[in-house]
């Protein structure tokens, strides 16, 4: 069965990219809010069905002690989410998945940790790719600059990064809360830590989500949830992903974790069938070369 949850989860993240993108539209100035307050909610929701239905023994105190980790994990989705209403998707979302390889460059650089060669060698080839992608869009391969502004081009290139390099800094932390001898939450066994950190995010990003509906009320903003379709389905494959992500995870994660990281490869084809957007012939390579050295990564390290 860890196939098909792995399987699963490449595909319905894949739609939440696509859902995502759907929902960031260019001239909707607060876009990226309103789709974290759907995220917001159906993880609330998420959350306290858990609570409801596992004995999972959660403590609220947690929710403080993760914090830390959680807002890495929320601030990098506002970023990315800003980022959608000007960047094609194609281009984001491998960049965005870079978050592994720059994990594995903070473990060597903070925690003395050793790679493989292999390793290396992917992440020599992601920094290529993403060289030639900034390259292209900095060289008068784009119409970005026309279309935006030099200013407001450069800030919508830079949000892909901005979201690998805040969600890479948050999985980094979760390799000392999620280990039992180092975590500081409280009343966690073996069994539980994975689902109390996981609720303690989910409540935090349903708290978020109470207070930009509180800001956007105040700025006169409207938030009406019929108009609000694609972002909510979004969310919904989000959470949902998260939900089959675990069992994939479980059953055999060394091949799960390569498999999973094919998402952006499944959201490239989806934004190009579903969203028409068309690249470069040379923009496609560079994405390749990222979205290669990702998956060799994700295979190495996954051993």
């Amino acid at each position: 069965m860890w196939l098909f949850f792995t399987l699963a989860t490449t595909l319905i993240w894949g739609l939440a990219e696509l859902f995502y993108k759907k929902g960031a539209h260019p001239d909707e100035k607060y876009a990226h809010l309103k789709i974290c307050v759907s995220v917001g909610v159906v993880m609330g929701l998420h959350a306290i069905f858990t609570l409801l239905t596992q004995d999972i023994g959660y403590d609220p105190i947690n929710l403080i002690k993760y914090l830390p980790v959680s807002l890495c994990y929320i601030v990098s989705m506002a970023f990315s989410f800003f980022g959608m209403r000007f960047i094609e998707e194609s281009i984001s979302d491998p960049i965005e998945n870079t978050s592994g390889a720059i994990v594995s460059l903070m473990c060597v650089i903070f925690l003395g940790e050793r790679i493989a060669a292999g390793s290396v060698f992917a992440i020599i080839i992601i920094v290529i790719g993403i060289l030639g992608v900034g390259f292209l869009e900095n060289n008068g391969e784009t119409d970005r600059k026309k279309k935006l502004g030099k200013r407001m081009a450069v800030i919508a290139f830079a949000m892909p990064f901005c979201y690998a390099t805040l969600d890479a800094l948050g999985s980094f932390l979760d390799i000392y809360f999620l280990e039992m001898e180092t975590s500081p939450l409280i009343n966690i066994t073996e069994n539980t830590i994975e689902e109390v950190a996981n609720t303690s995010y989910e409540l935090t990003f349903f708290v978020c989500a109470i207070i930009l509906l509180i800001y956007m009320k105040l700025k006169g903003v409207k938030y009406e949830l019929p108009k609000q379709k694609d972002k909510v389905l979004a969310a919904i494959c989000e959470t949902a992903g998260q939900f089959t992500y675990v069992y994939a995870m479980s059953g055999n994660g060394a091949i799960a974790a390569p498999i999973i990281s094919a998402v952006c490869v499944v959201s490239l084809v989806l934004s190009r069938i579903f969203l028409k957007e068309k690249l470069t012939k040379k923009q496609y390579f560079f994405l390749f070369m990222v979205i290669a050295g990702i998956l060799i990564l994700a295979t190495i390290e996954g051993d």
